[in-house]
């Protein structure tokens, strides 16, 4: 799954008439670049969300094979990240890859092995972190030597790469109330259901080096397309 369904409000004006999956980075929608990232690696059974002008997004991709979920044209408005998820479970299967649409990762690689390893463990949430960028200093989350990610408030911490490997059972309970395709458009965020289950080891993590931003505002974009 890939998510796009954000206003992005940092990236105005530029987001007032173009939504930010679609804005251009390195001669590509940026949307694009996990698109082919996933299709590389041999995912190619795709769902995206959608809610601020969502049609232009759907539009530039009809040629690809994507299940839509228009967030925007259902209930108003984008339901935040775990809302989204639930609201596509019935297609998205038991496991699945999340990734943002608006993050530019062109290094990350989406392989079979990380699937194949998740599927063996016994996890409900596997993250990719990054070292913290300067607008998140304090970083989102911890990583033990083990390979657990920790929701803690000491040590060394990290950001998360909005790159992860999910079970379907992460969204039910005890961590997600949400009934299954959320039919009522609840809005849910992501953290503190990842945070429940890291309390009880059920997330794991690794560091994630390559190339990364979050593209939020629009001194991001023009430095990433500044030769």
């Amino acid at each position: 799954m890939i998510l796009a369904a954000g206003r992005g409000e940092r990236m105005r004006p530029l987001t007032d008439a173009t939504p930010k999956p679609l804005l251009a980075v390195r001669g590509k929608p940026l949307m694009q670049w996990p698109l082919d990232a996933l299709a590389a690696g041999g995912f190619a059974d795709l769902v995206v969300n959608t809610a601020w002008l969502g049609e232009q997004i759907s539009d530039r991709f009809a040629a690809r094979s994507i299940s839509w979920s228009h967030e925007g044209r259902d209930f108003g408005g984008a339901l935040e990240t775990a809302g989204g998820i639930v609201r596509a479970l019935p297609v998205l299967g038991d496991v699945f890859w999340v990734a943002a649409g608006d993050v530019f990762a062109p290094d990350f690689v989406f392989t079979q092995h990380a699937v194949d390893r998740f599927v063996a463990s016994d996890k409900l949430a596997h993250l990719w972190l990054v070292p913290n960028p300067a607008h998140n200093p304090k970083g989102d989350f911890g990583l033990s030597p083990q390979g657990l990610a920790r929701n803690q408030n000491d040590g060394e911490r990290f950001t998360f790469s909005t790159i992860g490997l999910y079970r379907a059972a992460l969204f039910a309970p005890p961590y997600c109330a949400l009934p299954t395709g959320n039919p009522f458009g609840a809005k849910a965020p992501l953290a503190p259901i990842l945070r429940a289950a890291m309390d009880n080891e059920l997330v794991s993590a690794e560091r994630y080096t390559g190339a990364w931003t979050d593209v939020g505002t629009p001194e991001r974009l023009q430095q990433l397309n500044t030769p």
